[in-house]
């Protein structure tokens, strides 16, 4: 391999994350993401409008009052693009933005097979219910349903772009606490979310938490941005939702039981 005068990047945050040992990498991973963003804003700036469209073509005015160039807004979304999926960066703030943007803890996306949706626990069924009903419900916003019936698959959309994924436990089967396993499923799994900067719980607790009780033990799971889980965790504890539910008053959802 011949010599290289210069260091890379790379070469530079591998030498300083060696001289210490203790750091968690986060630093290393987050400017990493930056220089591609850049790499990416050098190629637009580089093509020109080879590239599609005019970087110095003017588009809308920003929060301060300026005209933005096309060039602003492309690498404004790079940037965001570049660096919200890693869980390295809790928000970013840019003059092209009128507020700050919040980065892997909300999500506008959810995945649950509905076909199971008469079998849910009452918890489930609000927290569905409330995204479904989009802008005009209590969250205020509208959600996608999404379902590919692969864990796997689920979790990497989820660490790409967001999303919460459940998988509860239900009544469909009243002695099994759940389908996945806890042991080879569900806790890779949890190790792997948390890692990135996301969350997997029960429903109930966080899943590293759960002591195994035996080698194929089943267990419900939920897991992916960090503020959905804690509040799908919530409506467990809430005692009005799970104890108290009297038939005349009891919260109705868009599914049927």
């Amino acid at each position: 391999m011949p010599h290289l005068s210069r260091a890379t990047l790379t070469q530079y945050l591998i030498e300083e994350r060696r001289r210490y040992p203790q750091a968690s990498g986060a630093l290393n991973g987050l400017l990493l993401d930056i220089a591609n963003a850049c790499k990416v804003v050098a190629r637009a700036v580089a093509l020109g409008r080879l590239a599609g469209e005019d970087p110095g073509a003017a588009r809308d005015t920003n929060v301060q009052g300026e005209v933005q160039k096309a060039l602003d807004v492309l690498s404004n979304q790079t940037f965001i693009d570049a660096t919200e999926w890693s869980g390295n960066l809790a928000g970013l703030v840019s003059e092209e933005m009128a507020q700050h943007y919040v980065v892997p803890a909300q999500t506008q996306e959810f995945a649950i097979n509905a076909s199971n949706s008469r079998f849910w626990e009452a918890p489930i069924k609000r927290y569905v219910d409330e995204c479904l009903q989009g802008s005009a419900g209590p969250r205020g916003k509208d959600f996608n349903m999404r379902w590919i019936a692969s864990m796997v698959a689920e979790a990497h959309r989820i660490l790409m772009r967001g999303g919460v994924f459940m998988y509860p436990r239900d009544t469909k089967d009243p002695t099994k606490p759940g389908r996945l396993r806890l042991l080879y499923e569900a806790n890779p799994m949890a190790l792997i979310m948390t890692q990135a900067g996301a969350s997997c719980s029960t429903g109930r607790a966080p899943m590293l938490g759960v002591t195994p009780e035996g080698l194929h033990q089943r267990i419900g799971v939920v897991f992916g941005a960090t503020e959905e889980v804690q509040r799908i965790e919530s409506y467990h504890q809430d005692t009005q939702i799970t104890q108290n539910s009297a038939p005349l008053f009891s919260a109705r959802g868009l599914f049927r039981d």
